[in-house]
């Protein structure tokens, strides 16, 4: 029960993006695209979270690690909810754009 809460919370063990994008993970950003205009995670991939349902096409490995991420972190949290319920293996909640960027140094 305490580790469901913590995983719904996203306490829980440290995860190193870093690490992950240098073993291939995608970065799903998922703002709108005029916001993606604005600034964004080299090499990411922008698909808007009303949009992901239509393009999940363009994430064809569920088994590949995807980190998803937005402007504040509440809507790459929703991005990743749906990912897991579409069946895709390893999804992480990257957060906010800017500050997953920094982790990724």
């Amino acid at each position: 029960m305490i580790n469901a809460i913590k995983n719904l919370l996203g306490i829980g063990p440290k995860v190193d993006y870093a690490q992950l994008v240098k073993e291939g993970a995608i970065i799903l950003d998922v703002r709108s695209k005029g916001e993606y205009a604005g600034g964004n995670i080299k090499g990411s991939i922008n698909i808007s979270v009303d949009q992901l349902g239509n393009n999940l096409d363009k994430l064809k490995d569920k088994n590949k690690p995807v980190i998803t991420c937005c402007a504040s972190g509440m809507r790459s949290a929703s991005a990743k909810s749906f990912l897991k319920s579409k069946g895709y293996a390893h999804v992480h909640n990257g957060g906010g754009w800017m500050s997953l960027q920094n982790k990724l140094k």
